[in-house]
């Protein structure tokens, strides 16, 4: 997860926002707590066994690497060869559901279904045979950002032949591993795959096109998911019976007033941030402040046509609907602003927006630069998601950052239990909440920050040959909560 505020941070007066106290609800039965993990980020094996160079491969291998801490993923947590070790961290923990990303690279080494590597794909369903033996339900992410370079080298996600390449990938897997899947993700945070890989230019693949690059990315990734979805229910639904859908990251975006102008703009911000990308699959096109704004900008640079694509009508009708249930993605919040508009000149995501954002000094953060600890955050937003979209939604990612990762991590266990809390009176709010997934279940390469930001329940030694995992405070907490259901001692039933 990486968000980077779009504006500049103001300094004003402080902010608080009151806590609630800790719930002292159950939660369903039914309800799902899990934890998850991306492929890059923890498997290593990076050439082993047939598999292809991906996007981030060539990106940290590059001279000179741009990771801060000068590292690569190349061993990681070596989950390819310790996967039956993270799966007893994960008995151990009692969860119901692991969430884990499929590398691409290492089921079709060439990104193309021609060939098939079989040592990937016989990792994976060792990975699911030992996930299922334990009762722990796989919750299955197809990209998580990691693209062949081969078909990065071909135009990655800004040209329309990348459409049909991830749909074969998506019916491969299906086919090789969706009897025993019931949960799908297409993928994980588009926003950043788009945006910052393609617009802002600030992680694999580093293309920096503002204003531009971003928006062709995301009106192929939106179509690109649509097919994976219509060929799993037209061929896959009926024997498999899963669920498919995508995960989409946003913080809260917290109006700085009452004031009619920090309302709308606070609005506008989640449009471009979530509904960019939900608002097509849930509703039907992209948001109509989108559309009008970057029209209208785009027109006063003196463009013919918006840089927002438009779909046609037979788009909008294929998109629309491919979802069963809303995957999320939340850490944290900002405060908004309204603005003067924007200068017209180059353009720019940002300035397509039009607003003022920004953290208040009050607020606890994380190692990350971009993550606060706002759990009012998460209530609000899945209320906002509840009127928008009014969908089952899935919490695939939520979690707490620090430098050290020792054993007694306090603040990752205040964290959870007040954003946790927060989930939970959501759903006394009324809003179908299926699962909560904790983001991670160990200390792993934190994309471009490398190893210097640790999110994980278990700590990893990644100066032993062992990649030794032991298990943080947070592991007996986690543990607790799920098997009693209950964030307290005494829990009304």
């Amino acid at each position: 997860m990486i968000y980077k505020a779009s504006v500049i941070f103001l300094s004003t007066l402080a902010i608080t926002l009151a806590q609630d106290e800790i719930s002292n609800k159950k939660f369903p039965e039914n309800f799902m707590f899990g934890t998850a993990t991306a492929a890059y980020q923890v498997e290593g094996g990076w050439n082993e066994d047939g598999k292809g160079e991906n996007i981030w491969d060539y990106l940290t291998h590059s001279n000179p690497n741009p990771i801060a801490d000068g590292s690569t993923a190349d061993i990681s947590c070596d989950s390819y060869h310790k996967y039956k070790e993270d799966v007893a961290m994960l008995k151990e923990l009692g969860v119901d559901h692991y969430r884990f990303s499929i590398s691409w690279s290492r089921v079709l080494p060439n990104g193309t279904a021609d060939k098939i590597n079989l040592a990937g794909v016989t990792y994976y369903k060792n990975l699911i045979k030992e996930l299922k033996s334990n009762n722990i339900e796989p919750l299955i992410t197809l990209y998580h950002w990691d693209l062949p370079q081969v078909l990065q080298e071909q135009g990655g996600w800004t040209d329309e032949f990348i459409i049909d390449a991830f749909a074969d990938y998506a019916k491969v897997c299906f086919e090789l591993f969706g009897e025993d899947v019931k949960y799908w993700l297409t993928f994980n945070e588009p926003k950043q795959t788009c945006l910052y890989g393609y617009d802002y230019g600030s992680i694999a693949p580093k293309i920096y096109s503002p204003g531009v690059g971003g928006y062709k990315c995301t009106h192929n990734l939106l179509r690109a998911h649509a097919k994976a979805w219509h060929i799993y229910d037209q061929e896959f639904r009926a024997q498999q019976n899963g669920k498919v859908s995508i995960t989409i990251d946003t913080p809260w975006f917290e109006p700085d007033s009452d004031s009619e102008g920090d309302q709308e703009a606070a609005e506008r911000q989640i449009q471009f941030t979530f509904g960019w990308f939900a608002n097509p699959i849930f509703n039907g096109d992209y948001p109509e402040v989108m559309k009008t704004r970057v029209a209208a900008r785009s027109a006063a640079e003196g463009l013919n046509q918006s840089r927002l694509p438009e779909f046609t009508d037979e788009e909008i009708t294929y998109i629309l609907g491919t979802h069963d249930y809303l995957g999320l993605n939340m850490y944290s919040s900002y405060m908004v602003k309204e603005a003067a508009e924007p200068e017209i000149g180059d353009p720019s995501y940002d300035n397509d927006i039009g607003i003022s954002i920004y953290q208040s000094d009050d607020w606890e953060t994380g190692a990350s630069s971009w993550l606060n600890v706002t759990p009012w955050g998460i209530r609000r937003l899945l209320n906002w998601l509840k009127k928008t979209y009014n969908t089952p939604i899935f919490i695939t990612e939520n979690g707490f950052s620090d430098i050290d990762g020792k054993l007694n991590d306090d603040r990752r266990i205040n964290y959870y239990k007040n954003y946790i809390s927060n989930v939970r009176n959501a759903i006394e709010d009324g809003v179908d909440v299926l699962g909560y997934t904790a983001w991670s279940l160990m200390d792993n390469f934190e994309w471009m920050q490398g190893f210097k930001e640790k999110f994980g329940l278990y700590q990893v030694d990644f100066d032993s040959p062992n990649r030794t995992r032991t298990p943080k405070d947070s592991v007996a907490f986690f543990k607790k909560v799920i098997e009693t259901r209950c964030l307290v001692d005494v829990c009304e039933e």
